[in-house]
C-alpha cells in the first residue's frame, strides 16, 4: 500500500489495491482495540446506520488493522468549508441524520456510564474533587440510545447513494443530551457561532431543551480531557469543568 490517505489520533488510512480502506491502528493499543471496533461497527450497521461495511481483521507491518469499505465522496465539513453560505444548510442535514440515529435503542453497546465514568478517571489533569463531582453527574445519564460519540460535520460522507456516518470508535449506548454537548463542545472549541447554530437547530428541531443539553458541559469536557487531543485547548475545557463543578457546589 502506498502513504496513508487519512491521519488520526488512533490510526492512519489506507486504501489497499482492491480498493477497500485498512485502519492500521497505532502501536501502544490494547491487542483486541480492532476486534472490538470490527464488533461494535456491524452491530451499529444491524440497527440500520448507513456506515461502511467492516469486511475483515489483519495486521499490517506488526500492528492490527481493520479492512473495511472505503466510502468515496467528500465530507459535509470540506463542502461548508469551500462554500460558507451552504454551512446552515449542511447543518441542518447533519441534525436531521443525528436525530435518526439518537431514535435508535442501542443496549448492545458498552453503557455511556461505564465510558464516561472511565474517562473521567484517566484524566490526570483534574483534582480528586473535581473527579467526584464530576461522577456524581454521571449517574444521572439516562437511556439506552445510540450516541455517536464524535459527531460532526468532517464524520459525514455524501456519496452517490446518501451521507454516510463514519468514526464509531466512541460510540456508546446512553443519554442523547450528552451526544448533542459533545457535538456543541467540539464544534465551540473551532468556532463559537457554529457551535450556536448546531446546538438551535438540534434543539428546535428535536424539541430537546438546551439547558438540559447544556448541563452535561461540564462532564463532557473533564471526559474530554482524558483524550489529550493535540491542538485542543484543554485550559478551555478545565474552565468549563470548574465552572460547572463549582456551580453545583453552590446550588
Amino acid at each position: 500500500m502506498k502513504g496513508p490517505i487519512a491521519t488520526g489520533n488512533t490510526a492512519e488510512i489506507y486504501l489497499n489495491d482492491a480498493g477497500y480502506a485498512v485502519k492500521v491502528y497505532k502501536e501502544g493499543f490494547p491487542a483486541d482495540e480492532a476486534l472490538k471496533e470490527a464488533e461494535k461497527q456491524r452491530y451499529i450497521h444491524s440497527l440500520g446506520i448507513p456506515v461502511p461495511e467492516v469486511l475483515e481483521l489483519t495486521t499490517f507491518n506488526g500492528r492490527q488493522a481493520l479492512v473495511m469499505e472505503y466510502i468515496e465522496g467528500n465530507t459535509l465539513g470540506d463542502l461548508a468549508m469551500k462554500d460558507r453560505t451552504l454551512l446552515e444548510e449542511y447543518l441542518a442535514v447533519s441534525v436531521e441524520i443525528q436525530m435518526m440515529i439518537h431514535e435508535k435503542d442501542a443496549p448492545g453497546l458498552e453503557p455511556m456510564t461505564d465510558k464516561l465514568t472511565r474517562q473521567l478517571d484517566d484524566a490526570s489533569s483534574l483534582s480528586s474533587e473535581e473527579k467526584m463531582g464530576l461522577l456524581k453527574q454521571v449517574d444521572r445519564v439516562s437511556g439506552t440510545k445510540l450516541c455517536h460519540g464524535d459527531f460532526h460535520l468532517f464524520n459525514l460522507v455524501e456519496t452517490e447513494d446518501g451521507i454516510r456516518v463514519l468514526d464509531w470508535v466512541d460510540a456508546s449506548s446512553g443519554d442523547i443530551r450528552a451526544d448533542v454537548v459533545r457535538t456543541y463542545l467540539l464544534y465551540s472549541g473551532f468556532d463559537q457561532v457554529l457551535a450556536g447554530q448546531y446546538l438551535a437547530l438540534y434543539c428546535g428541531k428535536s424539541g430537546v431543551d438546551r439547558d438540559e443539553v447544556l448541563q452535561w458541559q461540564s462532564v463532557i469536557a473533564g471526559a474530554r480531557l482524558s483524550e489529550n487531543v493535540p491542538g485542543e485547548d484543554a485550559d478551555r475545557l478545565r474552565e468549563i469543568v470548574r465552572q460547572g463543578v463549582n456551580g453545583r457546589r453552590d446550588e
